[in-house]
Formats: C-alpha cells, structure tokens, sequence
C-alpha cells in the first residue's frame, strides 16, 4: 500500500533563524507591522509503499533523522495524509 507523509522541518525554538529575520525585515520595510515573528522551514511530502502504516511511518522517521533534519538545529514532525 501507498501512503502519504508530510515532514514538517523547522528550526530548534532557541536557535536563531536568520532567513526569518531577513524576511521579517522585508515585511516590516513593506509596512506589514503587525507580524511578530517569521521562522522558515521545510515542507517535505514523500509517498512510501509499505506493508503497513505503522512501517510507512517509521520509513519516514528514519529518513527525517538521518537526511531531512539536523538534530543540531531543527526538530521534525510526521504526519500521516489520507
């Protein structure tokens, strides 16, 4: 069976993030004063063939700890798509 997985990549909470701060810059140079914060990240959607949901999903965890993320600096969440 085929399953759907979207991987949600985004920098540690106390890690600096200087792409959002650049765009938060950007906004507020555009006079879009009300955003407080920008964070930037990834969006990572794969398609696993797998017996079962359960195996699909530790594919996609294994592959989010060894490629998709650096535990350094990044957390990841898996979500399983209909």
């Amino acid at each position: 069976m085929t399953y759907n997985i979207q991987i949600k990549v985004m920098p540690l909470k106390d890690l600096l993030d200087p792409q959002g701060k650049a765009v938060l810059g950007g906004l507020q140079n555009l006079g879009l004063t009300g955003v407080a914060d920008v964070r930037i990240g990834k969006h990572i959607t794969l398609q696993i063939d797998a017996e079962s949901k359960e195996y699909a999903k530790q594919i996609a965890e294994e592959a989010s700890k060894k490629l998709l993320a650096n535990p350094v600096m990044e957390f990841f969440e898996i979500e399983m798509v209909d």
